[in-house]
């Protein structure tokens, strides 16, 4: 039996680092969505203030097997 997997977009954020945001990110969608399989991230983004960045954002995809 093969298997179908779905795709969903998220965004996350963290004041760590973008591997810290990806993780809150798997860590979220893994509340509400079983059998994930991967995260592709999209996009990397930063807010600054000051001159430092102060927080870190991913945009991801996250995908997981259909039931």
């Amino acid at each position: 039996m093969t298997s179908m997997l779905k795709v969903i977009e998220v965004i996350a954020e963290s004041n760590k680092s973008w591997e810290d945001a990806a993780g809150i990110a798997v860590a979220r969608a893994g509340k509400t969505l079983k059998g994930i399989k991967s995260i592709y991230i999209k996009d990397l983004q930063a807010k600054v203030e000051n001159n430092k960045i102060v927080m870190y954002r991913v945009n991801a995809n996250i995908s997981f097997v259909l039931e």
